[in-house]
């Protein structure tokens, strides 16, 4: 959009807070942010002094504009974040965390269950979380299993089933894990203070916990039930040990989340610790990418609201090393000097300069152990391959199929070196039936080519095709139909013997296999393969794909699978002979299915 244009549009942008978005041509969502004065600052967008490429190649591919008032500044805030993580606009601060992190979850039930999950469903069940290490969950889970009994069984235990009978105790109940509600042994009352006591572990409330385990360790010593009593005791025992593994601060210390951040050119490296009880309950650090050259204090008031609403926090203070513009309803803000919030914030600054050396270390091993710059890797491969530059964007491509059937294909991208994972892509095969990899290869760079060339983006300068000489041949007739011959070189990677092949050789090249160009190419193939695997798995337990040949009744899914992995379609199927069929499923199965396509035949 040029200045003459949005001239036109200016005045309907009101003078008032709100978030503002802007799209591409294609109506895909490039930008949103926050303003004071949405009129003003989408102006300053527009004026003749932008000196950012970055946020000239913004402006150049906006072509639509729209907005949201809000009440206040705060509120433009929340939104702003909320819609950043929920669409990731191309040129938005971009936090590089893809993980799904685990819950603690107590369901909403009868003798509620409590375990770990990955999903956080809205069904009136308790989470708590998220938690940033697994491993922690585990232990929480652990401590629980061995100081208070839970069932663990998906058993349906409303007190008329219980009533009725119907349930029998289980090994669990005969090795001491479980009471046995199930029949009866234990009431609802009962269970539930269970429950209390494990939601008051899960906040850091020990305190109401010990004080549990103390009182009915004295209420089996007053009956003289000291077996009983011994067992309460190495209760409270697990738990001062469970104490002594959590890192206490400071008592005094409550409710508090302490950022630091240090920025390196276009990357910012933040950590997050949040305190509950005196003690720290999570640590973050997250490698965050400015787009529009943001100031460090835009970064971290961004970050502090991602990471606030991704673990939940409701700590009322937030310490951080610099004054920034952060509005949340009842938080303070804290630019700490000394004492124990000070030792709080150099202790976090400590874990961010722990994870960039870490992370230093890890590119120098995945430069492949040798300290080679990635830099010098791919010069090497344009020695090796003699390109006529350097490959600093590499594409690759993989089919996938499951059992002979379901084919999907899968690409990567690298840039300089690393995986670009926006780049990503996975193709459903739309124009070929059965299995065929050549046509199923065709497509797919056919498809991904097409699409940079209309919307004029920049070719790879190496492509990989994964697989033999068939599979470059199609690749290459995909280019050529495309007409882009000369503007990417490609090479296939057969799979056995790890070599070579380009379009039109007929002799393959074999890079030594511990060289750094030929391990670069072997982690490029490795990652799209793994890409298609777990798309195409995906998509099997989402039930996406679909197999006619489950439709017919006698036929379960393992015999439907054979088929399709003996005949390598429906179609084909369709056309064997009952003997033919006889001999991969057998004769009755054989005359099912054949029954079933005669009877398709008569109807058509």
């Amino acid at each position: 959009m040029t200045s003459i244009e949005f001239q036109q549009i200016s005045s309907t942008l009101p003078h008032l807070p709100g978030i503002y978005k802007y799209y591409d041509i294609n109506g895909t969502l490039l930008y949103v942010g926050k303003a004071k004065d949405i009129r003003k600052r989408v102006s300053s967008y527009f004026n003749k002094n932008i000196s950012s490429y970055k946020t000239h190649e913004l402006v150049k591919r906006i072509k639509r504009i729209e907005f949201t008032i809000v009440n206040s500044e705060q509120d433009a805030f929340l939104l702003e974040n909320s819609l950043i993580k929920q669409f990731q606009p191309l040129f938005n601060i971009n936090l590089k965390d893809d993980k799904t992190y685990p819950y603690i979850v107590i369901k909403n039930e009868d003798f509620p269950r409590v375990f770990l999950t990955r999903q956080k469903i809205e069904d009136g069940s308790q989470y708590f979380g998220p938690y940033t290490s697994v491993s922690k969950v585990k232990d929480l889970l652990d401590f629980i299993k061995q100081t208070i009994p839970l069932r663990t069984c998906p058993l349906h235990l409303t007190p008329k089933n219980i009533e009725k009978g119907k349930f029998k105790v289980c090994l669990e109940y005969h090795l001491g894990n479980c009471k046995g509600p199930c029949e009866g042994h234990q009431t609802l009352d009962n269970y539930n203070d269970n429950i209390a006591q494990i939601k008051n572990l899960l906040k850091g409330h020990l305190t109401p916990v010990f004080q549990h385990f103390k009182n009915e360790m004295k209420a089996y010593a007053e009956s003289l039930e000291f077996e009983k009593a011994a067992l309460v005791q190495k209760k409270i025992k697990f738990l001062e040990n469970y104490q002594s593994r959590s890192i206490i601060v400071s008592n005094s210390l409550d409710g508090l989340d302490v950022f630091s951040i240090q920025k390196e050119g276009d990357i910012a490296y933040v950590n997050y610790l949040m305190m509950e009880n005196g003690s720290i309950v999570q640590t973050k650090t997250l490698k965050v990418e400015a787009q529009l050259d943001e100031t460090v204090e835009e970064i971290l008031a961004f970050t502090i609201g991602q990471l606030r609403t991704t673990f939940n926090s409701s700590a009322k203070e937030i310490v951080v090393p610099f004054p920034l513009e952060y509005e949340e309803p009842g938080v303070q803000i804290t630019i700490p000097k000394a004492g124990e919030k000070k030792k709080l914030l150099d202790l976090s600054e400590k874990n961010v300069q722990y994870f960039i050396s870490e992370l230093q270390h890890k590119n120098r091993l995945r430069g492949n152990g040798t300290g080679v710059s990635k830099q010098k890797v791919l010069i090497q491969i344009k020695d090796d391959l003699q390109l006529s530059e350097v490959p600093t964007h590499i594409e690759c491509f993989d089919n996938s199929n499951f059992q002979g059937s379901y084919p999907v294909s899968a690409m990567v991208c690298f840039k300089n070196g690393e995986p670009s994972k926006k780049d990503y892509r996975v193709f459903n095969v739309k124009t070929v039936e059965g299995i065929n990899d050549f046509a199923t290869m065709k497509e797919a760079v056919y498809r991904r080519y097409k699409r940079l060339l209309a919307e004029g983006e920049d070719f790879p300068q190496l492509v990989i095709i994964d697989g033999g000489k068939g599979q470059l041949n199609a690749a290459h007739e995909a280019i050529i139909e495309l007409k882009l011959q000369g503007k990417m070189t490609l090479v296939g990677l057969a799979k056995n013997e790890e070599e070579l092949f380009f379009v039109g050789d007929q002799q393959s090249l074999k890079l030594p296999y511990d060289s750094e160009s030929h391990k670069l190419i072997r982690r490029i193939r490795d990652e799209v393969h793994n890409h298609g695997v777990n798309f195409h798995r995906k998509k099997r337990s989402e039930g996406t794909f679909k197999n006619e040949l489950e439709d017919i009744k006698g036929i379960g899914s393992t015999t439907a699978n054979q088929l399709l992995k003996t005949f390598r379609s429906v179609n084909n199927v369709r056309k064997q002979t009952l003997e033919e069929l006889a001999k991969v499923v057998g004769i009755s199965k054989a005359k099912i299915v054949k029954a079933y396509f005669n009877t398709e035949e008569d109807k058509a």
